[in-house]
């Protein structure tokens, strides 16, 4: 059944592309945004959860928002291969970039969070982030006289959690981008993309089947798994999701990553040890570092330096930043 929705929606969203194509405007107005029963959204919500969204009063010395680690002008990452918290600490991971955010399955880097109304309370309570407590944060957000009002305006109810983590992800899930050059030539437009985009397109699908791990439209399979990264995770402090059930076939597991943007989104890996593209593809050319519970999907290849320009210009083909314009970032 799920495979069967899968491919549903899969095929409603290159209806609406498809549709949107001749016209020129842009696809990701057409997009339908799955939204949970008791988060419908709203623009009155989005506006409110954008608010909070910049607001540096969620850390507990107020100088960190969502946006420093989530930055609009930088796909809404940081750039940084640890984002800095409060005090200059680091996290222990690299910020994944928040766009299309709405249509993750799980949230995280450990894939374990259902929601992304769960998520938003995780950043504001790490020591590390934003090291808030959330029932001091809650008592201060309801004392601000906008937002208390916006709340009861909303949701008719004073601040609370409930509050807060709803606008916040209604907001995460109007974070679209998914017009690409790519979206518009798999939706007829043959001049979208040009002779190497294509050629790389193919290569990445039909030669290295990468979509394997990294399918259309979202190139990702929004599950975890061992990338090989490190050919022992001995020593490491974070073993993946190992830390959620502590099944030792968990370690080195992280959720894969969308690849849309992927040019914007350096550096790369969950702990943004590997700074370019280039590198991204070494990686992958030699098949991982052997890690014994390396995923299977991921063995050696070889590619002609044409063929590495070709599929580096496909990458260039998965940018979209129309939101930048459209949401006046």
């Amino acid at each position: 059944m799920s495979k069967l929705f899968a491919f549903l929606a899969a095929t409603i969203i290159l209806g609406f592309l498809i549709l949107r194509c001749s016209s020129g405007q842009d696809f990701n107005a057409s997009l339908a945004v799955p939204t949970p029963i008791d988060n419908p959204q709203s623009l009155a919500k989005i506006a409110l959860g954008r608010q909070l969204f910049f607001d540096k009063r969620l850390s507990i010395d107020g100088t960190i928002a969502c946006a420093s680690c989530h930055d609009p002008q930088k796909a809404f990452t940081d750039q940084l291969s640890k984002s800095r918290g409060i005090k200059g600490q680091l996290s222990e991971r690299n910020a994944p970039s928040l766009l299309n955010a709405a249509f993750l399955k799980t949230a995280m880097f450990d894939a374990h969070l259902a929601s992304l109304e769960l998520q938003a309370i995780v950043p504001i309570q790490e020591p590390v982030e934003m090291g808030h407590n959330m029932k001091l944060l809650l008592q201060q957000l309801r004392q601000i006289p906008e937002y208390q009002a916006a709340a009861q305006r909303i949701f008719q109810r004073d601040f609370d959690a409930y509050v807060l983590t709803r606008s916040l992800a209604a907001f995460e899930r109007s974070l679209l981008s998914m017009n690409a050059p790519f979206d518009r030539y798999i939706a007829g437009d043959q001049k979208a993309m040009n002779h190497d985009q294509i050629a790389g397109w193919k290569l990445f699908s039909e030669k290295l089947y990468c979509t394997q791990c990294h399918p259309a439209p979202y190139f990702t399979t929004h599950v975890a798994a061992n990338n090989g990264l490190y050919a022992s995770y001995e020593g490491k402090t974070d073993l993946g999701r190992f830390r959620i059930h502590h099944d030792s076939s968990d370690i080195g597991k992280f959720k894969i990553p969308s690849l849309r943007n992927i040019p914007l989104t350096f550096p790369y890996m969950h702990d943004g040890s590997i700074q370019s593209l280039d590198q991204v593809l070494a990686h992958y050319q030699k098949g991982g570092a052997k890690n014994p519970q390396q995923d299977p999907r991921i063995t050696p290849f070889v590619l002609s330096p044409n063929e590495k320009k070709q599929l580096l210009a496909f990458f260039d083909a998965l940018i979209d930043t129309s939101y930048l314009k459209r949401d006046r970032f």
